[in-house]
């Protein structure tokens, strides 16, 4: 049992850092390209259609299996030590930045009313959200990367 909670652990891990890095070698250099206008009234619709069964899943999966798999390491203390890392680092740097850093950004672009502003407003907002948020967006890709590396150099030492 404790084998395979260790790689559904590994596997929505690996799905998240995924989703993570396609975003960025897609989604942030393709909306790099488009008017402001354009930029907020797509990232409106896209952070609507993320809240979806298979993201939570795979986002809050992968912290809950995290959890559950450190708790089953206790017993090997390297694996222990670096499945807690790897929990420790999802928990701050993807999960954490997310909650506290996009999604906070998400909300503020929800609220707004893109089509009363101008020209000078639209990219004004655009310049500060999409700074901010791509900032954030490298820390929790990078953080579920390291999360992910850790989880896999504990699967191979189990073997």
């Amino acid at each position: 049992m404790k084998t395979i909670i260790f790689l559904i652990t590994v596997l929505l891990n690996a799905l998240s850092t995924g989703f993570f890095f396609a975003w960025s070698v897609s989604v942030v250099l393709g909306t790099k390209k488009v008017g402001d206008y354009t930029y907020l009234e797509s990232m409106q619709h896209i952070n609507k259609e993320i809240l979806n069964p298979a993201f939570f899943i795979v986002f809050f999966g992968s912290l809950m299996a995290l959890v559950t798999t450190t708790y089953l390491q206790f017993n090997n203390k390297t694996e222990f030590v670096l499945v807690l890392a790897s929990t420790i680092i999802y928990l701050v740097g993807t999960f954490g930045v997310t909650a506290f850093g996009n999604v906070p950004l998400n909300n503020e672009l929800e609220a707004l009313n893109i089509n009363n502003l101008n020209l000078i407003d639209l990219m004004a907002f655009r310049t500060y959200y999409e700074s901010a948020w791509n900032h954030f967006h490298d820390i929790r890709t990078i953080s579920s990367m390291v999360s992910f590396i850790l989880l896999l150099i504990s699967l191979f030492i189990k073997r």
